[in-house]
Order: C-alpha cells, then sequence, then structure tokens
C-alpha cells in the first residue's frame, strides 16, 4: 500500500523549490546581462569654436623638406588661384580625409551603439569607430577616411586610423601627408557643452616628427544635421 504525504508538506516543498529555482534564474539574468556602460555619453551634434582658424598652419609642422617645398607650392596655388577651380580637393567635392573631417566649417553628430560610436557628418559622411577591442584590419586598402578604431582610457575616447591615401589635405592651405599617415584622437568632454579633441599626427614620411593640435567643439543642441551637397552646392557639372 503506497504512503503519502501530507498535503501541507507537499505545498511546503513545492514552494521552497520554486523559491530556489527563481533565485537561480535571477542569477542566471544577471550574468548574462550586459555590464551597464560607465563610459561618457557624448552624443549630440558639435561643430568647431573656431573654424575660421587654420592652426594647424599656426603650428609650424616640422614639415620634411619635400613636403615643405609643396606646401609652400599649393599655399601659393590657393591665394592666386580661379576661386571658380580652387586648388583645394574638399572644394571638388574629394572626401576630406582623417582628421580634417572633423574641423571642416560644418556641424557633425555622435550617436552612441553597442560596439561603436557614429559620427555623422553634414558632408555626407559617415564614420564608425568600433570599440568592441578589435584591431585595424590586415592588409587594408588605402582609402580616403582610412581605418578607424577605438577604445576608452577612462572618460576619453582614443581613436586610432592608419590606411589612409595621400590624395587629401590636412588643411585648407595644403598641407600634405602621404599613406603612412598615422592619426590619434582623443576626444573628452571637458564640461557638458564643450568636447576636446586632440589630434596627434605622425607621418614619418612628410613630418620629421609626430606633432599634435587640439581644438574644441560646442554641442549644439537645437541644430539638426541636414542634407549638404557638394556637387551642387559647387555648381559641378
Amino acid at each position: 500500500m503506497k504512503k503519502y504525504l501530507p498535503a501541507t508538506i507537499l505545498v511546503t516543498a513545492l514552494t521552497f523549490s520554486l523559491a530556489l529555482l527563481a533565485q537561480n534564474g535571477q542569477r542566471s539574468a544577471v550574468a548574462k546581462a550586459p555590464a551597464t556602460s560607465a563610459h561618457p555619453d557624448f552624443s549630440g551634434v558639435w561643430f568647431e569654436r573656431e573654424y575660421h582658424r587654420n592652426i594647424l598652419s599656426e603650428g609650424n609642422p616640422p614639415l620634411q623638406p619635400w613636403a615643405d617645398e609643396l606646401y609652400k607650392k599649393r599655399k601659393l596655388e590657393v591665394t592666386t588661384s580661379d576661386p571658380d577651380h580652387p586648388p583645394d580637393p574638399v572644394a571638388r567635392c574629394i572626401p576630406p580625409g582623417v582628421p580634417r573631417i572633423m574641423y571642416l566649417p560644418f556641424p557633425w553628430e555622435i550617436v552612441h551603439a553597442r560596439d561603436r560610436v557614429v559620427m555623422i557628418f553634414e558632408v555626407q559622411i559617415v564614420r564608425q569607430i568600433f570599440t568592441d577591442g578589435r584591431g585595424h584590419a590586415k592588409d587594408v586598402d588605402p582609402t580616403y577616411m582610412g581605418d578607424s578604431v577605438g577604445k576608452w582610457e577612462g572618460d576619453t575616447l582614443v581613436i586610432d586610423t592608419v590606411g589612409l591615401n595621400d590624395k587629401t589635405w590636412l588643411d585648407a592651405n595644403g598641407l600634405p601627408h602621404t599613406d603612412a599617415l598615422h592619426v590619434v584622437e582623443r576626444l573628452r568632454r571637458v564640461d557638458h557643452d564643450t568636447l576636446k579633441a586632440e589630434f596627434t599626427i605622425d607621418d614619418p614620411k612628410a613630418f620629421t616628427k609626430a606633432w599634435t593640435v587640439e581644438k574644441l567643439f560646442d554641442l549644439k543642441p537645437d541644430w539638426h544635421i541636414k542634407e549638404y551637397v557638394c556637387a551642387e552646392d559647387n555648381e559641378i557639372k
């Protein structure tokens, strides 16, 4: 003859078992949940505070002799050329490259994603800076915007860019570089409305040493990224 446990004992045991399952489930959920990001939020539209200043030229970049001669030649062409046919590649709708994309007289917006920081520029260019720990692509083909990866160092976003071609200018006066260009950008929010960007430019083929410049960007909470079509605005047919 079978013996049955009293109903009160069964209910108590069932309740205890369910409680253990719930606790285990909570522990699993906590273990599997992604860690909360402690990184600062740079979201918003930004615009360079002194976009009219060419601080790259002001900083007397340490040019190699051949690059110095080319720079002088380009600066003369800029001042004497036909305004309707400027020599600046950007004026001819060529992508500006890195780091010049950051200090054109156009606003740009930062959007944070799970594994990357996205920069949307009004000049119809998007930069994706992956922050998931990956390195640079192997055998990367040189492009106008290069290959960018990022990492967080405390409150600073460090962006490392290589794989750039030599078809762009570093400033509006024609500061040259080669395909050996390596750019490190350090972005930090010094206060709510100010983003500080530090650019370290290293190109041993064009410069005698690496050098660094800084720029400040102001938050524009009421601005939105608009559509800018270079070919139409420059009346290029």
